[in-house]
């Protein structure tokens, strides 16, 4: 076994966090890379199940390992939860045990390494990405098939039961205020990082767009009923263009958006290309009805956008300061948007944007208190 050394961290990934399109590995990543702007030395391990390996990853780190995510349906019989059972690997641990180095566990889904008994009296940390068992529930009542629907509910069930493991963690660190305060309950050694984004500083076009987006991982219910509803009960029989982004549209939101002619959708867009999109767009829209978590394409919205207009879930728990404009129902988001597609984002509202983010959300602060714990 190699000896401690200063600045060598194992970081286990739930997925290959590239191309950095979606919230959970947006997170990931940039961790990853604000770990090693720090000098840490990474050694970096990611389960794999239809994303390639990664040149830009394998860059950063010392090392990079990948496993195959077992998706056998011999572990949806298990006690333990799927997300859990797929992603445990005896050449994972294999790799741990060649050192003494701490370990960063990314989400309760890399969390059955905490089960091992040979991880006893190491130093491994978890980032929890969310209230698993709550994010699951809700999927759960959303979701339109019933096959996924049983799944998810029998999930959350198994995901409530199984997370007590995070007491075996040396520290766990929350990503947003209202998780902290659930896991504070709990468990101790509880710490706020928020969320990374890859931004850290305000990049606002002035002047007007034409069109209003939305954005998300077009797979998850929670999304594609967002889209789904500000179609059919926002923008349907306006004039006002409303772009939807984001990956793997199901055909039901295909053929929702169809049918609206003022209604674009773009489907798996590159990451260039939506960023383009989020600069460009008058306004960002960005509603939920869950809030856990805090939501990485908000804060890619106020970085990078100029008016965003939120729901109440969307920001909960947040001192969004002014930053953006809240409205809650159909109703209330087309007056909203109908007046503020008529008015310039202009100079002075991207300097209060530039002096009111730093307050709100400043990524090296979040890094000096990850690095401190680390440590």
């Amino acid at each position: 076994m190699r000896n401690t050394s200063d600045n060598h961290i194992h970081i286990v990934s739930f997925d290959v966090p590239c191309p950095v399109n979606y919230g959970g590995v947006i997170d990931v990543f940039f961790k990853l890379k604000a770990l090693v702007e720090r000098g840490f030395k990474v050694h970096f391990h990611c389960f794999e199940y239809g994303r390639e390996h990664s040149e830009r990853l394998e860059a950063l780190c010392v090392e990079t390992h990948y496993y195959k995510r077992d998706m056998s349906l011999g572990n949806l019989f298990s006690k333990k939860p799927f997300i859990v059972t797929s992603r445990i690997s005896e050449d994972l641990i294999k790799d741990l045990l060649k050192d003494d180095y701490p370990i960063l566990l990314e989400g309760l889904h890399t969390c059955g390494v905490l089960l091992d008994p040979r991880m006893e009296g190491r130093k491994i940390f978890v980032r929890a990405h969310n209230l698993e068992h709550e994010y699951y529930r809700y999927l759960a009542d959303t979701e339109k098939s019933l096959r996924k629907r049983v799944f998810l509910k029998i999930e959350a069930r198994k995901l409530r039961k199984f997370e007590p493991i995070l007491a075996k963690a040396t520290g766990i660190f929350a990503i947003s205020n209202k998780d902290y305060d659930y896991f504070k309950q709990f468990y101790n050694n509880v710490y706020l990082i928020p969320a990374y984004a890859g931004f850290d500083k305000v990049d606002v076009l002035e002047g007007q767009g034409d069109f209003v987006l939305y954005h998300g991982k077009l797979d998850v219910s929670e999304n594609y009923n967002a889209a789904e509803f500000l179609i059919k009960n926002v923008f349907k029989g306006t004039d006002i263009k409303l772009k939807i982004a984001g990956m793997n549209p199901p055909s039901h939101l295909v053929r929702c958006a169809a049918a609206e002619p003022n209604v674009e959708l773009i489907e798996n867009p590159e990451d260039d290309d939506l960023q383009d999109l989020i600069r460009n767009a008058h306004i960002n829209i960005l509603v939920t009805t869950q809030s856990t978590g805090l939501k990485l394409k908000l804060l890619n919205a106020l970085f990078n956008g100029r008016y965003c207009v939120v729901n109440d879930k969307m920001v909960e728990g947040l001192d969004i300061n002014d930053l953006c404009v809240v409205a809650n129902t159909a109703d209330e988001i087309k007056i909203v948007v109908a007046d503020l597609m008529t008015k310039p984002f202009v100079e002075e509202q991207v300097a209060i944007r530039k002096s009111r983010m730093d307050a709100f959300y400043n990524s090296s602060r979040a890094t000096d208190r990850l690095v401190e714990l680390l440590g």
